[in-house]
């Protein structure tokens, strides 16, 4: 089966195309780092079913990071590659146009963005370019499907040359070329523009960016609440008299207990009940969903937009206090959303050292969207105060865990050299498919894991064996942090899922110290079994071993201090 190479600069449109092609849900996004590892779907190129690979963007075939050796790797496997340009740089897309022609694979140019050259006043010749290269080039708009089918018909027309210039003299190629073929003509400064430099500079950029990570957070508790208020709560209560009925059908015994779960003051309370059809429903779909649906949309409109890379490259020099560099925001802001994604986005950083400290912090630190939702409805009646309080003390833990491993880990944090695209208005056809496939995951991965997670602990009641570690576990649950035993059951199920931890401390009646400690300690103690597989996947047996310890340890120090100080 021939192979389609998609190869081209981070961030200039490769996956949208690939996503066009083969209809794979994929994420698009505008920031550099989407792919890492290639991804794969397959499309039809006349009779002919033929396999297309997206390939790690990469500025260069000299590999030196790990994003371009997989991609110079993947060149030598191709039987066709389409090079995708940013249509609006194209000088810095050409190295590596011009690089690819000297490998002599058959090669179709596709000028993505051209909707962008309109606007800022660019004019390519593209028949002398296309002469000057010797391969077909098309202009294409990947997120809206313009040229794509005119880019299908030209693969069979692709051309190999052989271009035998030195670095040098390839770069002087690259000037004559884009003299040659490229006008840009005078136009005024728009909205985007302007904020573009006020956004990037440290006196206007830090002030705008704690003004869109605060809106941000607004507009997810404003977007989650709306929901729950005014759709899941009636919906819910509309369910009751049906469970109700059913669960007296039951009876009583094992059978209504894991199903309905017990009831309070004679009734079903569907966040303490711990049924799988009260408790295993209301929790995921009622209490995290709203919550996890605002963020991802927020999400997706600041990566969309262009906004990230203007974070990374404005948090760079604290990132660097911790061992990172400024791309390291992108993973920690994912991991808000899901540690999964968050921890397999970490593979942008080049060095093993940069990702054993983000993969940590991020592991310790950073509740995913499920649990910060669990946190604001446990701490939401006793006001914004307590929960500032956790999160206040989560991030001094990020910065000081960070400071700390940055000291004490040999190694050095490389300087990166990140492209910076032009802010553009999100496509809501983009937009919309992004988050409709992380709410499938947020479905397929959350409502399994906690049915799951009550049917464990409920056998585990019934069988005695929580009552038997917490018994075990009481010096240091209740002792050093303050805790009742009962919360070893919230502890356990926090390796299968963090959210449904959360919601287990409800029925526990504590107070607003042991609900600030627990609810840390759920966050830092331990990751969840799916970002467990990953870390392990990603660190390897050695350095997760160093990775756990340091969450235990952290956890037990934070625990106990919090327990001192707080009243």
């Amino acid at each position: 089966m021939k192979k389609i190479l998609l190869v081209g600069n981070p961030n200039v449109g490769k996956t949208s195309i690939f996503s066009r092609l083969t209809g794979v849900d994929v994420m698009i996004s505008n920031y550099p780092g989407t792919t890492v590892e290639f991804k794969e779907g397959k499309t039809k190129l006349g009779e002919e079913v033929v396999e297309v690979m997206d390939v790690p963007g990469t500025y260069t075939l000299e590999a030196s990071s790990k994003a371009e050796k997989v991609a110079a790797e993947m060149i030598k496997e191709g039987d066709i590659v389409i090079n995708v340009l940013d249509s609006t740089n194209l000088e810095r897309n050409l190295n590596l146009t011009f690089q690819l022609l000297k490998k002599n694979v058959p090669m179709v140019v596709a000028l993505n963005f051209w909707d962008e050259t309109r606007h800022q006043g660019i004019k390519i010749d593209v028949e002398k370019l296309e002469k000057l290269l010797g391969v077909p080039v098309i202009p294409t708009v990947g997120a809206s499907g313009e040229g794509i089918k005119k880019l299908v018909s030209s693969l069979s027309k692709a051309k190999a040359h052989s271009y035998k210039y030195n670095q040098k003299e390839r770069w002087n190629k690259i000037c004559e070329t884009v003299n040659e073929v490229q006008k840009t003509t005078g136009k005024d400064h728009t909205f985007f523009e302007y904020f573009e430099d006020l956004s990037i500079r440290p006196l206007t950029g830090i002030p705008i960016a704690i003004i869109i990570m605060l809106l941000t957070f607004a507009t997810v508790i404003f977007i989650g609440e709306f929901i729950i208020n005014n759709f899941f709560e009636i919906l819910f209560e509309l369910y009751r008299p049906l469970i109700t009925s059913f669960g007296n059908s039951l009876g009583g015994g094992f059978i209504h207990d894991i199903l309905i779960g017990k009831l309070i003051n004679g009734q079903i309370d569907y966040t303490q009940s711990l049924g799988l059809l009260t408790t295993g429903l209301y929790v995921p779909i009622a209490m995290v969903l709203p919550y996890v649906f605002a963020f991802y949309l927020v999400l997706g409109v600041l990566e969309d937009s262009g906004y990230l890379p203007r974070l990374a490259t404005l948090s760079d020099n604290l990132m660097h206090k911790i061992g990172m560099h400024g791309l390291a925001i992108v993973p920690m802001l994912l991991g808000l959303g899901c540690n999964v994604p968050g921890a397999l986005s970490t593979r942008i950083l080049e060095t093993k050292r940069q990702q054993f400290i983000a993969l940590t912090l991020m592991a310790i630190t950073l509740p995913c969207m499920g649990q910060i939702a669990m946190i604001f409805s446990l701490l939401g009646p006793y006001g914004l105060g307590s929960i500032l309080i956790v999160f206040g003390i989560l991030l001094v833990v990020w910065f000081s865990m960070g400071l700390l491993m940055n000291s004490l880990i040999p190694g050095l944090t490389p300087e990166t050299f990140m492209e910076i695209p032009p802010y553009r208005l999100p496509y809501f056809r983009s937009l919309i498919k992004k988050l409709w496939m992380r709410i499938k995951a947020f479905f397929l991965e959350a409502i399994p894991f906690v049915f799951l997670g009550i049917l464990f602990i409920n056998i585990l009641y019934v069988s005695g064996i929580i009552g038997f570690v917490g018994e075990i576990a009481s010096p240091i649950i209740v002792n050093l942090l303050g805790l009742p035993k009962e919360t070893v059951a919230s502890l356990i199920v926090g390796f299968i899922r963090k959210d449904m931890a959360v919601g287990m401390l409800l029925p526990l009646n504590l107070t607003v110290k042991q609900l600030i400690i627990s609810s840390v300690i759920l966050t830092m103690y331990f990751p969840c079994i799916a970002t467990f597989v990953v870390l392990l996947k990603e660190l390897g047996i050695k350095d997760m071993i160093k990775s756990t310890l340091i969450m235990l340890l952290v956890t037990l120090f934070v625990g106990g201090f919090l327990n001192f100080i707080l009243k």
